[in-house]
């Protein structure tokens, strides 16, 4: 269990959103098993004692680093629902988290209400993060991920909405904005070579996939659950599993025949009828599917009053492009309105696609190189766009 609790530590430091000093772990095996150097007592007793009021495994608390501790004070300060809650609009927290209930501080009782209903809490004291896992730690980690990518999101996609309504006349909130800004920085793909080259090897073929994996998690193009990756050759999609860690992909790809004879697909990514459909539909043969932060956001803006408004992300009629890249709607899944009817038409006309408040699909013929480096120039421009935004916003 220990060796659980040290490797998702890990990840959270990898991909910068704490440090060691500030994450505590607490799992239950045979015994209770404690790892972080969050050394406050009193958090470690509130946990504990959490054990005894939930059907759970393991707790993790993590004060976030900049800039997502700074992007909670101020959520905490004007982004709350009247009902104590956070309700960022995104697809991850729409699907899997609703909203995120905020509590004071780290009283278990608090705690309890909050997690017995919701897969994370974001504590005012600190701030801070408390999430659990009912089978393993990596479902802590996941939902202490997710969170900060969400309130991420929020936090810029309503800071857009702010400063395109001036005068900005809240200081605080325009300073702590140029403050959290310091932090952003592109995606660098300087060095950044993948394997060339369309082989007809299967193992070859998945030592592809697991390259691409690990690298657009290093980038911060995805975070390690969510998102997918495919390639197709001799009439087998393969695919990364349903919840594998993009990151750790060894042991985790299906190889899924198209024509539908066999049922190993049952343990392939849910989008993998999207995937399917795109290489039945167009001559694309490698897909990296990311969740890059201000693509996501950028999907979402729109500055129409239209009569739908609240239902974009299912049924936008409109034909919209970031980056001269289409963005169409489309919920999870296989449904009337499911990416898998919207996404593989897109990809006739583009070798990217932008799903509202969801992501990025972006496909080659060769070899993941250039799905790789689409990911990259769409993820930068939606971030200078943004910025661009603002700044018009803020001068006229």
């Amino acid at each position: 269990m220990i060796g659980l609790l040290k490797k998702f530590t890990q990840k959270i430091i990898n991909q910068k959103l704490s440090v060691s000093e500030s994450v505590l772990f607490v799992a239950l095996d045979d015994e209770f098993y404690v790892y972080g150097g969050l050394g406050d007592p009193q958090i470690k007793s509130s946990l504990i004692k959490l054990f005894g009021m939930m059907n759970i495994n393991s707790l993790l608390v993590a004060f976030p680093s900049p800039p997502y501790n700074l992007v909670l004070q101020e959520l905490l300060r004007w982004g709350r629902s009247d009902k104590e809650r956070i309700i960022p609009e995104d697809c991850e927290t729409r699907t899997f988290f609703h909203d995120i209930p905020v509590i004071r501080d780290f009283d278990s009782s608090a705690l309890y209400r909050a997690l017995s209903e919701r897969k994370s809490v974001i504590i005012e004291e600190g701030p801070a993060i408390v999430s659990y896992g009912t089978v393993s730690p990596e479902q802590a980690f996941i939902s202490f991920s997710s969170t900060c990518f969400s309130t991420f999101v929020k936090y810029f996609y309503d800071s857009l909405a702010y400063f395109k309504r001036p005068p900005c006349e809240d200081r605080i909130r325009v300073e702590t904005f140029e403050e959290i800004k310091s932090y952003i920085k592109p995606v660098d793909k300087t060095d950044t070579h993948l394997t060339r080259g369309a082989l007809s090897d299967r193992n070859a073929l998945m030592d592809m996939i697991i390259e691409a994996g690990r690298v657009i998690v290093e980038k911060g193009l995805v975070d390690s659950y969510f998102g997918n990756i495919s390639a197709y050759m001799n009439g087998t999609v393969y695919i990364s599993e349903t919840s594998a860690s993009l990151d750790e992909l060894r042991g985790a790809i299906d190889a899924v025949p198209v024509d539908g004879s066999s049922s190993v697909g049952i343990t392939a990514s849910s989008e993998f009828p999207t995937h399917r459909a795109i290489y039945w539909e167009t001559s694309y043969r490698f897909l990296l599917h990311g969740h890059p932060k201000f693509s996501v956001i950028m999907s979402m803006y729109c500055e129409k009053d239209c009569p739908i408004r609240g239902e974009c992300y299912r049924r936008c009629p409109e034909k919209r492009f970031l980056c001269n890249t289409p963005i169409v709607p489309g919920e999870i899944g296989t449904g009337r309105t499911g990416i898998v009817n919207t996404v593989p038409g897109a990809f006739k006309e583009s070798d990217a696609v932008i799903v509202f408040g969801h992501g990025v699909f972006t496909a080659g013929v060769e070899d993941f190189n250039h799905p790789f480096q689409r990911l990259v120039e769409i993820e930068n421009c939606a971030m200078q766009t943004y910025f661009n935004t603002i700044k018009s916003n803020t001068v006229r």
